[in-house]
């Protein structure tokens, strides 16, 4: 009857004094322990139970029926006790829902059995206390005869079992620790054992069980960290622990440790990416828009911050507009009259042509080597007394301890002499202009020679240099700053001569006083722009508007950036200071700070951000020291435009217009659209369709379009190029003309530049040997960063061919081979056309006017009304006649015919056909030159030329 484990346990019955307990391993008692002594002295006993949740213990091996054996005492000093009645029936427990009973195992020995009636759960009660009393037979049949025995006392204490495992208090746990510090103690977990003995339910030990971690865990559940740890390294670590009884049971689920690592407060600026993307055309887009101060509590009484966007590396020292010279000072407002020195390389400017360019920015690098001659004629050979020059340089320190100098612009003798007129060249770091002027009646010493010393001419960065001459006053302007001469030196004047003079750029020409004239004073470093322009300098806000930046620092919303808050920008906006007295308001100032980019294509690429901060503390406490933000902005790239020329690319024209005032119109129905490719999804996500490419149309400037003529230059004694300036002015527009093409310059639409192409006109006032003549049209953006497709054109040329009257007509309608049908713009549908065919009403009418005066000699009167009367008839059938659609005219001639009359010379036919056609082209000169059809004319004699519009060359007579 065991219910419970198969081992047992000793227990018994003992007196409150004098014998040990039971050991746990005696399990073979056959004799109950009795007590010596009086039985009134045993009134307490001691019962123990070495194990819970168990039925039935006894003290003995055997069957697991009892729990404990009672021997209560029946001897002296019991007197009711008679030997009859000596037997022991029954034990009685006093005590409310104890789960425990007393059975009578022996009534003659007393011998009793104490037993469990349900489970015992040392979780529930570790130990029970009841009064257990003993009763004999009696006398009687009733109970209530039986005798009772004084009252014992037993003590049950409950054996523990390792039932339940560890559980921590919580199921995770988390901590903050400062990098480069060792912790005694980071954060404590505690674990609990619902066991009921100290055995089990107190917690032995704990123990990491994530391997390769820098930190330990003692037996009271503390976690340090065995080293240093690196907020760079590793910002968090998560760590499982566990626990263990002293049972050694470990804990049924481990917990979550999470350590996250904070780098050592270091006063600075938080919160902030180092790489800012800029889309372009994106306008101002903030910097900073989440950066805020760290002071580690320190006491700040001020604090100023300076931004700097550094793009000495971009172009021309930052993102400026790369257009050519000329666009730009057009653009700018700029007088006329500036002559560019350095222009891209072509056809008209090819002394640039072996320079090292940049062709995106037009950067000339001169390294020692190079120097380009400016042809004659470029700029006028004598200056007056007030010119500018102007010019990007970056140079850097002269090669060599003792450096020679270098030529940027040089005006020298080309041959027999090496005098220098005058010249602009750098030296030891100095900028030095040299002004020889020409002798005069006043024979003294002037001012030569005019030096500047600044730090930024050796500094390797861009700047812009413009030195105005009033002479005898030279100012430089750099960057927009006035600078005056340090030194002016006097040198006598220069005596006149018939030596020709050459100009130079990049070194000075040296044609005298050597073997052999050559290049000499070569030039290091970088130019862009030089440009001389006779007269006087431009406004100030011409030469800004050329040295302009289109990108730099902005704030957005001034309005909001708090009171207390100064700021100031420099003139190119690509410094800004901002101080102020508020932690609050200087982190809101900061993040406002953008980064714009007006050009609509920017220059890719990376500029660098700074900003850095100075401190300032209240008293004398030690200030922090702020470390400084260095990041970037990445322009990113500009869709790339398509730009595309359409229109009617070949026609045909009468002679006429070919010689008429007007011209011919080239381009009447030209168009320039620019596209770019924007890629679109498939509209189903989930299809694995290919993306669409979708061209959508865009709107940019131009700053150049260029008309080049085909098949050879014009010829200016017979033919040009015309266009009325009132269209370029209206349309701030410029242009050059020559015998290869014409060329339209200046920052305009694209719209701009369709009106002025469509007013360009040819014009050729000997077209009679001409058949056609053909132009390209090709347009720019950027100075060639972004061209068009070439447009070609086919203008030919209708001959007229003038058709006697006595020539024998062939009325068979026969389309030659060679005959092309002209085919006329839809614009000039609705205007009438006509043409005048060869008529034999006519000749009828005079040889019948002939014969009636021969025959009816008398009666003239008579025959003249008649004559007159069918002279009206024959005139109305003639214009029914020419009223017909000559849109596909063919005229077949009979070569057997002859072109000349019997006897009459070559030479006097020739001379009679081209007065012929003289006289007919000025009586039709008007309505030709607008329809672009012959009209034929009558004669004096009633006599109908006609006029053939067509080529004749190859007629086969």
């Amino acid at each position: 009857m065991a219910h419970g484990p198969s081992r047992s346990a000793a227990c018994g019955i003992f007196p409150d004094r004098g014998t040990n307990l039971c050991p746990l391993h005696r399990q073979a008692d056959s004799q109950p322990l009795r007590h010596q002594g009086s039985p009134k002295a045993a009134s307490a006993w001691t019962i123990i139970c070495v194990e819970e949740m168990v039925w039935f213990w006894v003290c003995k091996s055997g069957p697991v029926e009892a729990l404990c054996s009672v021997w209560p005492f029946s001897g002296s000093p019991l007197s009711a006790f008679h030997p009859p009645a000596g037997e022991i029936c029954a034990f009685k427990i006093h005590g409310q829902e104890l789960p425990f009973e007393a059975v009578v195992l022996n009534k003659t020995s007393g011998e009793g059995r104490l037993r469990a009636r349900s489970p015992i759960d040392c979780e529930l009660q570790k130990e029970y206390t009841f009064i257990i009393q003993a009763y004999d037979c009696g006398t009687g049949p009733q109970e209530t005869a039986w005798k009772k025995s004084h009252k014992a006392v037993v003590h049950i204490q409950v054996k523990d079992v390792n039932e339940f495992a560890p559980t921590f208090k919580e199921p995770a746990y988390k901590a903050v620790v400062t990098e480069g510090k060792i912790y005694d103690s980071i954060l404590q977990v505690e674990a609990v054992d619902e066991d009921c003995s100290p055995q089990y339910s107190q917690i032995c030990n704990y123990e990491i069980v994530t391997t390769d971690v820098p930190f330990a865990i003692d037996r009271n559940g503390n976690v340090r960290n065995t080293e240093k740890l690196s907020y760079d390294k590793q910002r968090q670590y998560e760590i499982l622990v566990t626990a263990y009884d002293c049972g050694q049971k470990p804990a049924a689920q481990d917990t979550l440790v999470q350590v996250d690592v904070k780098p050592v407060c270091k006063p600075g600026w938080q919160d902030w990416t180092k790489r800012i993307e800029y889309q372009p055309g994106s306008g101002s887009v903030p910097l900073f828009p989440s950066i805020h101060l760290e002071t580690c509590d320190g006491a700040v009484s001020s604090i100023q911050i300076t931004t700097e966007l550094q793009t000495n590396y971009i172009g021309k020292g930052c993102d400026r507009e790369t257009y050519s010279e000329k666009s730009l000072q057009k653009l700018c407002g700029a007088s006329s009259g500036i002559i560019d020195l350095l222009p891209s390389p072509s056809a008209a400017t090819n002394w640039t042509a072996g320079l090292l360019v940049d062709s995106s920015e037009m950067i000339f690098k001169f390294d020692g080597r190079q120097g380009a001659k400016i042809p004659d004629g470029v700029v006028p050979k004598n200056l007056t007394d007030q010119f500018t020059i102007t010019m990007w340089m970056k140079h850097g320190p002269s090669p060599g301890v003792r450096a020679e100098k270098e030529t940027i612009l040089c005006n020298s003798d080309k041959t027999e002499m090496n005098r220098h007129h005058y010249a602009l060249y750098v030296h030891n770091c100095r900028l030095v202009f040299l002004l020889r002027k020409d002798f005069d009646q006043a024979d003294t010493f002037r001012p030569a020679e005019f030096h500047w010393k600044l730090d930024q001419i050796c500094d390797k960065e861009w700047h812009y240099y413009v030195i105005n001459v009033e002479f005898p006053v030279v100012t430089l302007y750099m960057d927009g700053a006035t600078y005056e001469p340090y030194l002016v030196t006097n040198d006598w004047p220069i005596h006149p001569s018939h030596i020709a003079m050459q100009l130079t750029v990049g070194a000075c020409w040296q044609g005298g006083e050597v073997t052999k004239p050559r290049f000499a004073q070569f030039f290091h470093g970088s130019l862009a722009s030089l440009t001389i322009r006779p007269g006087k300098m431009d406004s100030q806000k011409v030469v800004s508007c050329l040295q302009a930046c289109k990108e730099g620092l902005d704030i957005n919303s001034l309005e909001s950036l708090g009171q207390g808050i100064k700021y100031h920008f420099n003139p190119s906006q690509s410094v800004l200071v901002m101080e102020g007295d508020d932690i609050g308001n200087i982190n809101r100032a900061l993040q406002k700070v953008s980064y714009i980019n007006s050009r609509q294509f920017p220059t890719v690429g990376v500029r660098r951000l700074k900003v850095s901060s100075k401190v300032q503390c209240f008293g004398e406490d030690v200030c922090i020291s702020l470390p400084d933000v260095d990041a970037y902005v990445m322009v990113l790239q500009a869709v790339e435009p398509q730009i595309t020329l359409h229109g009617t690319d070949r026609f045909w024209r009468p002679t006429a217009q070919f010689e008429s005032p007007k011209g011919v119109t080239l381009f009447p129905d030209i168009k320039i659209v620019s596209t770019f490719t924007k890629t679109e999804a498939p509209g189903d996500l989930k299809t694995t369709a290919p993306k669409s490419a979708v061209f959508e149309e865009m709107l940019h400037n131009l700053d150049f379009c260029d008309i080049l003529v085909l098949g050879g230059d014009l010829d200016p004694k017979q033919e040009c190029l015309e266009l009325n300036h009132s269209e370029l002015h209206q349309r701030h527009l410029d242009a050059t003309n020559s015998t290869a093409g014409y060329s339209i310059y200046g920052v305009g639409s694209m719209s701009r530049y369709e009106q002025v192409l469509r007013h360009i006109r040819y014009r050729n006032w000997r077209p009679a040997a001409l058949e056609a003549r053909r132009f390209r049209l090709k347009c720019s953006e950027l100075n060639g960063r972004y061209t068009s497709n070439e447009f070609n054109l086919e203008v030919s040329v209708l001959h007229e061919v003038r058709v006697s009257d006595k020539e024998h007509v062939n009325h068979l309608i026969v389309q030659p081979p060679f005959l092309q049908s002209v085919h006329h713009p839809e614009s000039q549908t609705g205007i009438q056309r006509s043409s005048v065919v060869p008529s034999i009403a006519t000749v009828v009418i005079i040889i019948s006017v002939c014969m009636l005066v021969f025959v009816v000699a008398m009666g003239m009167y008579r025959v003249r009304i008649a004559h007159q009367h069918f002279t009206q008839e024959s005139e109305a059938a003639k214009e029914a006649e020419m009223d017909w659609d000559d849109s596909a005219l063919t005229i077949t001639v009979n070569p057997m015919e002859k072109h000349g009359a019997p006897g009459r010379g070559e030479d006097e036919t020739e001379e009679e056909e081209e007065e012929d056609l003289s006289s007919s082209s000025s009586d039709s000169e008007g309505s030709d030159e607008e329809y672009g059809v012959g009209r034929g004319g009558h004669g004096q004699g009633g006599a109908v030329q006609a006029q053939l519009e067509w080529d004749d060359s190859t007629l086969p007579y």
